[in-house]
């Protein structure tokens, strides 16, 4: 007999809509939510909670573990990330199978990631990447949808590591289109980078705090531009990771008014934090690509979060530790980009779409969990629903607490949140049906990660509880 977890007289809230309800949970499922004015029913287990909001476990979309790029590795491993991922109320990540130089192919990159699947203390599915076009493209990617990944990463910058040229995005996005997958793509316009920052090297403006000068908007949204007439004219469905710009998020409002199977992610850091931090003692902490913009930016960006202008808000997670940062300081070309941040996503995102009335709610729920899941063909997860996965998460709205590395369990030493007031912190978190988190302690419940496989992009998009834009109609 399997044991029933039943969590009783919580504000249930899913992307459209909330209710006071009973949650049974039995077999990994979500069996019943039951209206709270019934009896509650009976359980093997009851947790009690009341004056909680209960949601649906997070979905990451968007994380590196274990990534080697160029001369850098990340610090973490499957085991430590999705412990801290679970600690943050993230039950489902995603992480990349990104070749780690020109002698490994999409494939290959994406099978060891595979192998390393069997470490995973929460749900994982796999993005590919494509960074050279070769006569064998093709084959891999039908490999890789017969694995179950059936989403690949393009990176428009990064020249000789990650970078795919023009000709290679054309040719993937055409491929994809074919096996009804999703093309994500990190959106920055490489010459302009790579003149930007050549002109700043010139003149010895290439520390740590010169990010955003290297960097601008405009490369972004130019960027964007290409990639989504590219998009077009291949017929694909893109995915835009980590838009740090008002002005490129309006690009795909605009191309999903016109039906175009197009999306937006933001991360954290983009709503929370402003270009001011490079000019702090530790510079080095907000090191990322693209970098933090100016204040007017960082709040027009917020706005269309909280407004549901862009779709989904991912953590962009890279565990590099203060080493490997400070080893490079001086020159920004040198040192590794991204930030630690799967475990923080839920208080930063909460703190910055909530309101203290908690309006905001549903869009949150939505940006956090059920749009990531739709979009990427996670079926099961993403909603509090009979049938779902019993992923749950509970929230103290009151509760407030410091960002403090030393309670965090990324495997990194420092957080770019740290010392920040948050609300939205995890209470309790359940992760197939088993308490993984409690009363500040994570519960290890061993590598009981499953490997999830992502249904075609064109059966995702079409289940009726998903209400995204961009749906024919």
């Amino acid at each position: 007999m399997s044991e029933t977890l039943v969590i009783a007289h919580g504000l249930v809230v899913n992307s459209n809509g909330r209710q006071r309800a009973h949650v049974v949970l039995r077999d990994g499922k979500i069996s019943e939510v039951v209206d709270a004015s019934s009896p509650v029913p009976t359980a093997d287990r009851l947790i009690d909670a009341t004056g909680r909001i209960v949601i649906p476990g997070g979905v990451d979309a968007h994380c590196h573990i274990a990534q080697q790029t160029g001369p850098h590795l990340t610090t973490d491993s499957y085991a430590i990330t999705t412990a801290a991922a679970l600690a943050g109320g993230t039950t489902t990540v995603m992480d990349f199978g990104i070749p780690a130089d020109s002698t490994q192919t999409p494939l290959q990159a994406a099978e060891y990631k595979l192998s390393l699947v069997p470490e995973a203390r929460c749900d994982v599915a796999l993005h590919s990447s494509v960074i050279t076009w070769d006569e064998t493209v093709p084959d891999q990617l039908n490999a890789l949808a017969d694995r179950g990944i059936r989403s690949v990463k393009l990176y428009a910058t990064n020249r000789g590591t990650t970078m795919a040229d023009g000709d290679t995005m054309v040719k993937v996005l055409r491929e994809m289109a074919r096996i009804d997958g999703l093309t994500f793509v990190h959106a920055e316009h490489d010459e302009i980078i790579v003149d930007c920052t050549e002109r700043h090297a010139d003149i010895g403006e290439v520390h740590a705090r010169d990010l955003p000068f290297t960097r601008p908007i405009l490369a972004e949204e130019a960027s964007v531009r290409e990639v989504l007439a590219m998009a077009e004219y291949a017929g694909a469905a893109v995915y835009f990771v980590h838009q740090s710009s008002p002005g490129a998020v309006d690009l795909v409002t605009a191309a999903q008014a016109r039906g175009l199977p197009i999306y937006s992610e933001t991360c954290p850091h983009y709503v929370a934090l402003s270009d001011e931090v490079y000019n702090g003692p530790r510079p080095e902490f907000f090191a990322c690509c693209p970098p933090m913009r100016d204040k007017e930016t960082m709040l027009a960006l917020r706005e269309r979060l909280t407004s549901g202008a862009i779709n989904t808000v991912a953590s962009d997670h890279s565990s590099y530790d203060l080493a490997q940062k400070r080893s490079h300081i001086e020159d920004l070309r040198l040192m590794p980009h991204g930030l630690p941040g799967v475990e923080t996503r839920l208080p930063v995102t909460y703190s910055h779409m909530v309101e203290g009335d908690l309006s905001g709610l549903e869009s949150f729920v939505a940006a956090f969990a059920t749009f990531p899941a739709r979009i990427n063909g996670l079926r099961g997860k993403g909603s509090i629903a009979p049938g779902f996965d019993a992923d749950v998460v509970l929230i103290d709205p009151e509760e407030f607490r410091e960002v403090a590395v030393e309670d965090l369990h990324m495997g990194t030493d420092f957080s770019p949140f740290e010392r920040m007031n948050l609300r939205g912190w995890p209470h309790v978190v359940i992760s197939g049906g088993t308490v993984v988190f409690q009363e500040g302690q994570f519960i290890d419940p061993g590598p009981v990660g499953r490997f999830l496989k992502q249904h075609p992009f064109s059966e995702a998009t079409a289940w009726p509880e998903l209400g995204l834009p961009g749906q024919p109609e």
